[in-house]
Formats: C-alpha cells, structure tokens, sequence
C-alpha cells in the first residue's frame, strides 16, 4: 500500500513537471495561457530544463520580455502567418508612464535569455511606416535560434544586439524599410528572403573589431516592392561592421554600387562588406563601391556554421 501511495504521488509530481514543461497558450482559454507574457512570467528562474510554449493562431497584441534569468524557452506557433505577435511602440512614443521611447525601447518583444528558439510565428511592429524606428524583435540572448518565422516591420525592425550574441534564422522572412536588420551579434541567415519596402539600406551591423564574423546571408533571396530599385546590402553602424552574402539571389531592388557608408563618417575604411557567386540583376559587382570585396574561394571556406559560430551547432 506504501509503496503503491509513493508511486502515485511520483506519477503526479512527474505529471506536473512535464505540464510546466510543456504549455500551451489560447485565446480562447483553451490552454494553459491566454498570454504568451503569462507563459513566459511563469518559466522559472534559473532554468536549467527545456521550456516548450505551444502558441495557438491569434494576434497578440502584447510587449513581450523574456528576462535573462529564462533560459532554455522554445516557442512554436500553430501557423507562422496566422500565430502573430505585435506591438505598435517606436521612437518617440510616450508611454502611460510619461517616459519617451527609444530605439532600444521599442521592441515587440525583447529576448535575454539564452538558448531561446522559435518557429512558425510572425513577430511585428504595426507602429507604420511614418513612425521611425520601431523595433519588432531584439536579440540579446546567446545561442538563439529561429526557424521559418516572420519578422517584419518597418525601419530598425530585427535588432541582432550584443557581441556575443550567436544567432541562427532559417527559411526566415524578414522585411523592412531602413537599416532593418542591425546590431552587433554574429547571426547567420539561411535561406531567408528579405524583403525591402523602400530605396534604403538593408543592414546596419555593429560588429566588433576582434570578431571575424557579422551578419552573414548564405543562400538567401534579396527581393522588394516594385517600385524599390536604389536599396543597397548595407551601411556600417560602427567601424569594422561586418556583413557578407554568399550564394544569394539579389533581385533588381539593389543598386549596383550594391553598399554605402553612414553618412558624415569614413567607416567605408575598415567595413568589411564582401559577396561570394551570388546570382540575380542585381548581382553584378562591376559597379560595386571599390571598398567592398569579392571573396576568393579560400576566404570563402571559412564561412561555415562551425567556424562562424565558434563551435556551436544550432541544428543539434
């Protein structure tokens, strides 16, 4: 009878583990959550153990933070067009608390904590397109990882942050008007299109001086609005911004001088802009901006996830 009263209270202590390891959030209280901020409140601090948070298809109109203390959280929407979180802050908003957005202020949803993954959602600004910057996901965590989601928006829309912050998006789309993916991280693109709104800039990196790799696109699809036929890969955020396209289309939104440099500054010297047998109209280096590189076949060898991420394989 003991031994029968223990296993018991084993079986539902396993039980309630494996519920707050698994969690589901609903709209419509169907789950565990009606907020996805809820089910992110409730991972415990100092988490050592996966987190899965199932997200059933809705518009969640919610500023979202996962603190740094929240590691290891994996979230997965039911359909990444229709599983949508969005928040509409930008620079120069004033909050109900009477503070001023910023930039950095601005996100849908800030991501600390580390190990963090995510697949089929869309994560969006609905600030619009007159409001400046407006930031629809900031990365600070490491080791982070997103697959076939949407990150869109209007200017400063993925903000890749901190230096050693390693990120990996896949079969992504991202869009946005100016400098729509910036930051200081080392993140790898694959297969993913990114789409241009305006005659603008693509990139806005930051990277470090003692960090070889930046903002890498391998494989990915560079298109736009008809109407954008002068938008360029990239400007430098700050000197040594690192940014590099491997094997990718680029479509006719990209002027042939295909960089620039920030304005009113000489980082075109130490940019380290390059292209590697990219394809597409907008392809052709023969205009390019004469401090931008093309690759030899040995400096492109080195692009591979185990070298660029220093040893971290985000598909295992």
């Amino acid at each position: 009878m003991l031994f029968a009263i223990a296993a018991s209270m084993l079986l539902l202590a396993y039980c309630q583990v494996d519920a707050q390891r698994n969690v589901v959030v609903a709209q419509d209280g169907s789950g565990n959550y009606t907020t996805v901020q809820a089910a992110l409140d409730a991972v415990p601090e100092n988490n050592r153990q996966p987190i899965n948070i199932y997200i059933k298809n809705g518009i969640y109109k919610e500023k979202l933070h996962l603190d740094s203390s929240k590691s290891f959280v994996h979230l997965k929407g039911e359909n990444r067009f229709k599983t949508i979180l969005t928040y509409d802050d930008h620079t120069g908003k004033i909050t109900s608390f009477g503070k001023t957005i910023n930039t950095f202020t601005s996100y849908t949803f800030l991501i600390e904590g580390n190990h963090f993954s995510a697949q089929n959602i869309t994560f969006r600004n609905d600030a619009g397109i007159s409001a400046g910057q407006a930031v629809a996901l900031d990365v600070k965590g490491d080791e982070e990882v997103f697959i076939n989601c949407r990150i869109t928006g209007n200017q400063d829309v993925l903000l890749a942050h901190m230096p050693d912050s390693r990120e990996y998006y896949r079969n992504c789309y991202i869009e946005g008007t100016t400098d729509f993916i910036f930051g200081a991280a080392t993140a790898f693109f694959d297969k993913c299109e990114i789409y241009c709104k305006k005659n603008s800039h693509i990139t806005a990196a930051s990277t470090p001086k003692n960090h070889a790799f930046g903002f890498v696109f391998y494989h990915c699809k560079i298109t736009g609005d008809a109407s954008v036929v002068s938008a360029d890969l990239g400007r430098p955020w700050r000197d040594d911004a690192a940014v590099v396209y491997l094997h990718c289309y680029i479509g006719k939104c990209i002027a042939p001088q295909g960089w620039s440099n920030w304005h009113g500054t000489q980082r075109d010297k130490t940019a380290r802009f390059a292209e590697y047998k990219n394809n597409g109209p907008g392809a052709d280096t023969a205009s390019r901006v004469a401090w931008s590189h093309q690759l030899t076949d040995k400096q492109a060898e080195d692009y591979t996830m185990q070298h660029i991420f220093r040893g971290w394989n985000p598909l295992h």
